[in-house]
Order: C-alpha cells, then sequence, then structure tokens
C-alpha cells in the first residue's frame, strides 16, 4: 500500500505560508512564490546578523574619534596609547563613556597619553 503526503504536505504549506504573512503580492498567498521569499528571507536575516556586528564597531568608533577632536587625537594614535598602557577597554565601553560619562572618558585620554616611566 502506497503513502499519500495529503496531511503532511498540507502541513508544511501552512507552515510556509504562516510564516509569509505580510509578503506582498503572491508572495503571502502562493506555495510556491512564498517557500523561494521564505528562503531568501532566511538568507538576508543571516547576513544581516553579520552586517550588525560590523555597523555597530563602526558606529562605536565615530563616536570615540568624535569625542577625541577635543583633545586633538585621532582614533589610531589614541588606541595605540590604549594598547601600551595595557588600558584593555573595547570600543563599545569607550563609546558608552564617551557619550554618557565624558569626564570618565577625559582621565582615560589623559592616563593613555602619560609618557611611558621605563
Amino acid at each position: 500500500m502506497r503513502v499519500k503526503t495529503g496531511t503532511t504536505r498540507r502541513a508544511r504549506h501552512k507552515k510556509t505560508l504562516k510564516s509569509t504573512k505580510g509578503y506582498r503580492l503572491t508572495k503571502s498567498k502562493l506555495y510556491k512564490a512564498a517557500h523561494e521569499a521564505q528562503l531568501h528571507a532566511g538568507q538576508y536575516a543571516f547576513v544581516g546578523r553579520k552586517q550588525k556586528k560590523r555597523n555597530f564597531k563602526t558606529l562605536w568608533i565615530s563616536r570615540i574619534n568624535a569625542a577625541l577632536t577635543e583633545h586633538n587625537l585621532s582614533y589610531s594614535s589614541f588606541m595605540n596609547q590604549l594598547k601600551k598602557t595595557n588600558i584593555g577597554l573595547n570600543r563599545k565601553i569607550l563609546a558608552n563613556l564617551a557619550v554618557n560619562n565624558p569626564d570618565v572618558f577625559n582621565k582615560i585620554v589623559k592616563e593613555a597619553n602619560k609618557p611611558a616611566s621605563n
């Protein structure tokens, strides 16, 4: 006796059509178009999760650089000084300090610019 896929196929189609609700035109109505749209949406979501990290890093760098202009410092030289003085703060924390606690950020800049006592 052969097995027919009626209920299984219908359930899979309904699942796909439910997840593509709100898509434009036939992408939310017809199974084949909806399935393709769902696959592409997954690819865009995967790429977007990677781009999000890049975008935040550039945002943090630009915020740090903006806060450093009043000290007449470039971003690259500041990061180099931080590494030399073993101040282990990442860009996210530095950007947060630059925006929310400028006085603490200024102390960090002064600490990084101290001449090395070797």
